[in-house]
């Protein structure tokens, strides 16, 4: 029988109000839930509190004496140690101004008084389901950077062969062409330095592999890493044929996008068909090979800001706010699903089939409305 999240979470709780009433209430609701709990009753003990024993979330009262919940919220956030803790405002104030005012502190919600069991427990679990991804999202950046020591060795030769005579030339940008973009890797070989290049208009695409975590942990090294290069193989084979630049892989997620290096007029509808495509790709591989992995699939339109770093090494990566928004949206998705934001579904909504998803809460944007894409109409 599964736990419920809040047991398999175990997430340790600091509740902060004067009122003795609320403090009880509010622990009694979160015990049920299996939570850690503790209380303070001002805003200096709540201060001590989390610098002795960091919790994983915070329910603050606004309305205290000698020092308010947007003086406990400014001082935990001005600190490196505490800035990433989320914070839930209580209050009986309901007017959009003193809402606006909490996440202007750093709130990342708002829960009213009188409280609703159901309703704190909701917001509470949902907030620590969000932590959780940020914590998974740091974890994949570790193993990306295992990845990239792993190689170390290869790109030192990769930067020595680009020193070597004329008759290598033919070599080197055959090795240059399977880690950059064809335009990139000539802008590399003309003597190019530097590049760094803005983008107004493109497609990222980030797709998780979902199962396969469980999947490599009860297999050996050499079966893992051969499943994981026929299903990634397939995905290749389809960005080159939508006309699509594959950016990399980080463990099992693949981040593919369109409109770059060169531009791309129909960008928006090749990463669609790419998507669905690649759905259908999981699909067929698990028929034959009697697996059952999904793949979440997250799609963003913006611009970016593009380039090639490192010394020891090449990496053609992208960046910016567009990127980030696509990663949310696979990370916050639904497996088996393709979730897309607004300027996506407006951009193929007269082409395409799409689902409302409604509202979701993306970290540092708010609320952001998703939809999921079904098909071509």
């Amino acid at each position: 029988m599964n736990q419920p999240y809040s047991q398999k979470l175990r997430g340790s709780i600091l509740i902060v109000d004067d009122s003795l009433n609320n403090l009880t209430l509010l622990e009694r609701i979160l015990l049920r839930q299996g939570y850690q709990v503790k209380i303070a009753s001002s805003g200096k003990q709540a201060i001590d509190a989390v610098h002795l024993d960091l919790p994983d979330l915070i329910l603050l009262d606004i309305m205290m004496p000698a020092m308010d919940g947007y003086e406990v919220c400014a001082r935990l956030k001005a600190s490196d140690r505490t800035r990433d803790i989320p914070i839930i405002f209580l209050s009986a104030l309901v007017e959009i101004s003193n809402k606006v005012k909490a996440f202007k502190a750093g709130g990342v919600d708002y829960i009213t008084k009188p409280f609703e069991p159901v309703e704190v427990v909701t917001r509470v679990e949902n907030q620590l389901r969000l932590r959780e991804l940020d914590l998974q999202l740091r974890e994949k950046n570790k193993i990306l950077q295992r990845e990239i020591a792993d190689r170390e060795q290869a790109e030192v030769e990769t930067r020595l062969l680009l020193e070597t005579t004329k008759f290598q030339k033919d070599e080197i940008e055959e090795l240059l062409l399977n880690i950059l973009p064809k335009a990139i890797a000539e802008r590399l070989q003309s003597g190019q330095s530097l590049i760094a290049d803005s983008f107004s208009d493109v497609s990222v695409l980030f797709a998780d592999l979902v199962g396969f975590t469980d999947f490599a942990s009860q297999k050996t090294a050499t079966e893992t890493v051969q499943v994981l290069n026929q299903i990634f193989s397939r995905f290749d084979q389809l960005s080159l044929r939508h006309g699509l630049e594959k950016i990399k892989t980080i463990g099992d997620a693949y981040m593919v996008v369109g409109g770059l290096p060169e531009p791309q007029e129909n960008h928006p509808l090749a990463i669609a068909q790419m998507a669905i495509d690649m759905q259908a790709a999981v699909a067929n591989f698990n028929a034959k090979n009697n697996q059952s992995f999904s793949l979440r699939i997250g799609i963003n339109i913006g611009g970016v800001v593009a380039g090639v770093i490192g010394l020891t090494k090449f990496s053609y990566d992208l960046w910016g706010d567009t990127v980030n928004v696509a990663q949310r949206m696979e990370s916050n998705g639904i497996p088996g699903q393709i979730q897309v934001t607004d300027a996506v579904y407006e951009r193929l909504k007269h082409k395409f089939s799409f689902k409302l998803r409604g509202a979701i809460e993306i970290k540092g944007k708010g609320e952001m409305m998703a939809y999921l894409l079904l098909g071509q109409n």
